[in-house]
C-alpha cells in the first residue's frame, strides 16, 4: 500500500461517524447490514448516513451491493487486513523492540 492509499484510509476514519459505522460493518462479518438497520442503529439521517458510506466506499473501505430493494453494505476485510500491515510494517525496524516493550510496560 502506498503511503497516500494509507493516508486516505486514515482521514475517513478519523470522523467518528465513520469510524462507528466501520466498526458496525467489521463486527457483521462477511453477510455485512442492509443500510436501514445502519441507520437505525445509528440514529442518524439517511442523508448524513449515504455521505458517510460514500467517503468509505471511495476509500476502498466498504463495499456496497443491491439484493433486490436493499442495499448491503460491508467492511472490505483485505484492504483492512493491508492497512493494518501497513501499520505495523516497520515496527521497531530502527530500535529494540525489547526495550520499547520495557517501557510500555513500566509505564502502565
Amino acid at each position: 500500500m502506498k503511503i497516500g492509499e494509507a493516508a486516505q484510509r486514515l482521514e475517513a476514519l478519523g470522523n467518528p461517524t465513520r469510524l462507528k459505522i466501520y466498526r458496525m460493518l467489521v463486527r457483521a462479518g462477511d453477510p455485512g447490514l442492509p443500510v436501514g438497520k445502519l441507520q437505525s442503529r445509528l440514529s442518524i439521517p439517511g442523508s448524513t448516513l449515504s455521505h458517510h458510506l460514500k467517503t468509505l466506499i471511495i476509500v476502498g473501505l466498504v463495499s456496497q451491493e443491491r439484493d433486490a430493494t436493499t442495499l448491503i453494505c460491508r467492511a472490505n476485510y483485505p484492504v483492512m487486513r493491508s492497512l493494518v500491515e501497513f501499520l505495523v510494517a516497520e515496527c521497531c525496524t530502527e530500535a529494540d523492540c525489547n526495550s520499547l516493550r520495557q517501557q510500555t510496560d513500566t509505564a502502565a
